[in-house]
Formats: C-alpha cells, structure tokens, sequence
C-alpha cells in the first residue's frame, strides 16, 4: 500500500530538514483554516434563515475548519512536492478528508438521532476513534494490532474468543444500532407531522417502527458478529418460560400498552380520572402512561392498571366540561334575585361557554337555608376549576353584600325541659 510505504518513508526522515518543512505546512494550513473559519463564524447569525437548516455558527467552525485546512495543505504539497518529497503530506491529506467526513457524519446524526446527554459527552470520543481507526489503517499500522488481539484469546465454554471478535462484536452493534435508530427517528418525525392520522396511531406506529429497527439490527449485527442466528430459538424458548414464570406483570404492562394505543381509549392530551388521580394525560409509554396532575404532580402508571380498572375520561367524545358551584342564602332571600346574581357571575367569566349556557337550579330547602347551584361549562377542563369557582363565588359575594341578601350561619334549636316538672319515672306506678 502506497501510504503505508510513505509512512516508512517519514519515518526515515523525522530527523532531517525534509520532515520539519512539511510538519510546517500541516500547522501552517491549520492556522490559516483556523483564521478563515473564525472570520467567517464572526459574520454569522446564532442561526441560519428559518427555510434553511438550523445550522448554528459553532457547526460552520467544525465542518469550515478542516475544509480550509484541506485546501491549505493540499496548496502546501503541490508547492512543495515540486523540491523535494513529501511523504508526511501524503499522509496528511487522507486523513484530513477522513476527519472531514466523520465530522459530517457526526453533524448528521446529531440531528437523526434525538439529543441527549450521553450522545453529546460521547460525540468527541466517537469522532476521534473512529479517526484513529482509519489512521491506522492509512498508515498500514492496523493490521499489525489486528493481528495482536487476535493472539489474546480466552474460553467461554466451548468457544475459544479473541479480543478482536470482542471489539468487532462492539463496533457493529454500536454501528447497527444506531443506525437503525437514525432510520426510525426519520420515519417516526414523518409519521408525527401526518395530521391525517390520529394521535394515538402516530404515537403507535412510532413505537412499532422503532421497536422493528431495533430488533433487524440485532438480526443484522449477529452474522457479522460470527453469531448464528438459529440460536435465538433457543433464546426464544427460553424467554416465553421466563415471560410465564417470572415477567408476566411486565409484559401484561407492554401489551396494555399496546391495547390502549390501539383502541384509543385513553389519548395524550385527555383529561381523566383513574383510581384516585386526576389530571391529563402528557404521554403514553409502552409500559406505563404519565398523568400529569392539575397541582403539575406527574403519576407513573402502570398500563395494566389502566385495562382493569374503571377510567373517567373527561375528553373522550367531547372536551366539554361542567363546573357546579354551590350557594346557601337565608329564606328571608328573594330566590329570584338570588338566580339572577349567580347566573351574571357566570355569565362574565372569560373561560364559561356561552353554549350551552349556565344554569341555575334550587338544589334543596336545607336545615340552614335555601341551596341553590349554578352550571357553567368550560373546553378547558385541564386548565383546572379551582380558579374559575373562586372567581364565581368572589363576583356572587361582592352582589351579595351590594344587596344585602344574607348567607345563614349553622341554625340549631336547643330546648331546656323544666326541673319542676321531671318526666315520671318507669317505676312511678310500683306499690309501696
């Protein structure tokens, strides 16, 4: 191999003239790239027109950079070449375009893939492994430490592994995975922007496509592992023990959600009640759904609770919601007034529909006075009612007071029999 042979060649003249000459162009090309790449990050915006990419100045430095860089050194061999031999700059400008793709790479699965903490902390070290892989290889080092984790080998029952199957096995289901991933995260982005289908089937069918890639990865990855694939029967066999056995609670929950997903019954963005917790439904995963509360509490439960209890789905069919506010006036109130104060206050909040409208009822002629309740009805009902009602009763309170209609305090009558006349005795008739 050509390079591999320049590589010998450089390192036959580290110690002359020769080397120092190209060891400056390399540098100098960098620095004039590194200039060239901060003047053109300087008269950028934080981010490109919103037609374009979301391509932020800091991602210009990190593909401009070894661009220009290229361009440099590869001025600097032309020039070069032409007074003496340039075996390190033969060396340099392979690597160069190959740090320049994985860079591209890397900048393409940042968006394929959804962000998160450990893609962001590993993207340096995966980009400088992999550019070390491909150096060896171009400097025909490689196969010479391929060849030495082949001679480290160890027994696991009766297959004898090398260190080189090892970190073949590692990079390919790294490599299968996340590629898969890419593929789904592509696939599940067009299905989320489909309006034409329902919520529940997009966040289904995301689920699904992403549970297929991972497993035809796994398929892929176990033949160029040296893994045949006719053992995954046993592994079946054995699982569909331990799912009967040991996982029947967890795979209940994974099929429940898979069933709720499904019938449609419960949707992200309902407003419902299950057991003892109310709130709305922010996402339904395949094991459990998160419930957020109206406090913004967030409940994890289990998808199977969902299938076999009772569930209050405020949003099914219709989103609207009634909201009832109860009022006790004394029976000295004139009811009629009373019923048209509640219903002005209902009628002047902001979140009460106007159809249907708000209702007053005379709800019962109770110990203390007259109870009577009012009927709104909102679209909002995960905004909560708690702020609504207490807006309700403020409005009816300040009438009440503008017009002197009265709330009753708790009434009792308490009768006091007279000592003077005790009531006659059970043994009052008895003979002496």
């Amino acid at each position: 191999m050509q390079l591999a042979a320049d590589f010998e060649t450089l390192l036959g003249q580290l110690e002359t003239v020769r080397a120092w000459w190209q060891i400056g162009v390399v540098v100098g090309g960098y620095a004039l790239a590194w200039l060239v790449a901060r003047a053109i990050r300087a008269r950028l915006p934080a981010d490109l027109e919103p037609g374009a990419l979301k391509i932020g100045a800091g991602s210009v430095h990190r593909l401009v950079l070894p661009l220009f860089a290229l361009v440099f050194v590869w001025l600097g061999k032309f020039t070069l070449a032409k007074w003496q031999p340039v075996p390190l700059l033969n060396i340099a400008i392979p690597l160069i375009v190959s740090y320049v793709a994985i860079r591209l790479a890397l900048y393409l699965l940042r968006h394929l893939i959804p962000p998160s903490p450990l893609l962001k902390a590993s993207e340096r070290f995966i980009g400088f492994g992999v550019w070390g892989i491909v150096a060896l290889y171009l400097t025909g080092v490689l196969p010479d430490i391929a060849d030495a984790l082949n001679d480290v080998k160890f027994v696991v029952g009766k297959q004898t592994i090398t260190m080189l199957v090892v970190f073949q096995a590692l990079f390919w289901s790294i490599f299968t995975v996340f590629v898969a991933l890419a593929i789904s995260r592509i696939i599940e982005k067009r299905l989320m922007e489909t309006e034409s289908i329902d919520r529940s089937m997009r966040v289904f069918s995301g689920k699904v496509v992403r549970a297929v890639a991972i497993v035809l990865a796994i398929l892929i990855a176990l033949p160029l592992m040296g893994i045949d694939i006719t053992v995954l029967s046993v592994f079946g066999g054995a699982l569909g023990v331990g799912l009967g056995l040991g996982l029947q609670k967890i795979a209940s929950n994974y099929v429940s959600g898979f069933v709720i997903l499904l019938d449609r019954s419960i949707r992200p963005g309902d407003l419902v009640t299950i057991t003892d917790r109310h709130g709305v439904v922010v996402d339904i995963k395949a094991r459990y759904t998160v419930l957020k509360g109206l406090d913004g509490t967030e409940s994890i439960i289990p998808n199977d609770s969902i299938i076999s209890n009772t569930v209050l789905n405020h949003s099914y069919s219709d989103k609207v919601a009634a909201v009832k506010t109860s009022v006790t006036v004394s029976y000295q109130s004139d009811v009629d007034k009373v019923m048209s104060i509640l219903l002005a206050a209902g009628r002047g909040q902001a979140r009460v529909l106007t159809k249907p409208e708000p209702g007053v009822t005379l709800k019962n002629l109770g110990d203390n006075g007259i109870e009577l309740e009012l009927t709104t009805w909102i679209n909002d009902a995960e905004q909560g009612q708690g702020s609504l009602r207490s807006s309700i009763l403020l409005d009816v309170w300040r009438a009440f007071q503008a017009q002197n209609i009265e709330v009753p305090y708790p009434q009792r009558e308490v009768r006091i029999l007279s000592a003077l006349n005790p009531e006659p005795s059970l043994n009052s008739n008895r003979t002496p």
